[in-house]
């Protein structure tokens, strides 16, 4: 388990933080519905080569939860810009999955914000994206924030296992459910999808162009949440290059082929 000891104010919301390893910085950003504990069997094999900093993002995990607060992708990007400030870090390499990817694209394209290398996978970047659950959730949030918690934690099982290929085991679906299954997380839970608007993604979406740093795209060849080709599209507009599409891997990589994210981005890292 990753260790989040720090707390800091950033944007209005209380963030929790950890670091480890030494080296140049490294930023891993982590998606929905998780938390920075999808890096746990990433993170301790770059450590001899980077300080990595993780985060929880507002809304998600150890971070703040509360009623009527911003967690949208709107907003993500600004807490990032602020964390960098805080830890002084100019120029980090970035590791980024799902909207932890929408966000490392909004810092750039919108912040103006350059990284030394993006190493991103499955991401939430191009329209059309929305699993069938969030677009039912947004229509009908009410009904799901206040319905009993044995029917919320199914609901919430279920669906973190359609992010996987392989079958999550049961310590795993309690790691990443732990969060959401309190009154407070399970309102949160519905809150971060009623929150979830393709707006943050059109909106830089026109801008996307090859960055001015080495960039690898990886991809989940198993993912029903967003599928390879919309990562073979994402890889052409900001990199030119094809994607490395991983077998045997949904759109939860991190669980499903943990060693392929691993050896991608040592070598990622070693071709700077």
């Amino acid at each position: 388990m990753l260790d989040l000891p720090n707390t800091a104010n950033v944007e209005g919301h209380q963030v929790r933080w950890g670091s480890i390893g030494d080296g140049p910085p490294l930023i891993a950003l982590h998606g929905t519905p998780f938390s920075s504990q999808v890096w746990r069997r990433i993170i301790p094999h770059i450590v001899d080569r980077r300080r990595v900093f993780f985060y929880d993002m507002p809304g998600y995990g150890q971070s703040e939860m509360r009623d009527g607060q911003d967690v949208s992708l709107g907003m993500q990007n600004r807490v990032l810009a602020g964390l960098l400030q805080l830890w002084g870090v100019e120029k980090p390499d970035v590791l980024a999955h799902d909207f932890g990817g929408a966000t490392a694209l909004r810092l750039h394209y919108l912040d103006k914000i350059d990284f030394a290398s993006l190493l991103i996978f499955d991401a939430v970047a191009m329209a059309p994206w929305g699993s069938p659950l969030v677009q039912h959730v947004r229509e009908h949030g009410d009904a799901f924030s206040g319905m009993p918690g044995y029917m919320h934690r199914a609901v919430l099982d279920a669906y973190l296992q359609t992010a996987a290929h392989t079958r999550l085991q049961p310590d795993v679906l309690d790691l990443y459910a732990a969060p959401w299954t309190t009154d407070r997380g399970q309102r949160a839970f519905y809150r971060q999808i009623a929150q979830m608007d393709q707006a943050h993604t059109d909106e830089v979406e026109p801008l996307y162009r090859p960055m001015p740093f080495p960039v690898t795209v990886l991809w989940g060849q198993e993912d029903t949440w967003i599928p390879p080709a919309r990562g073979r599209q994402l890889a052409e507009r900001i990199s030119g290059k094809e994607p490395i599409e991983i077998p045997k891997a949904g759109h939860l990589v991190q669980e499903d082929r943990p060693e392929a994210i691993v050896a991608a981005l040592i070598d990622h890292l070693r071709s700077q």
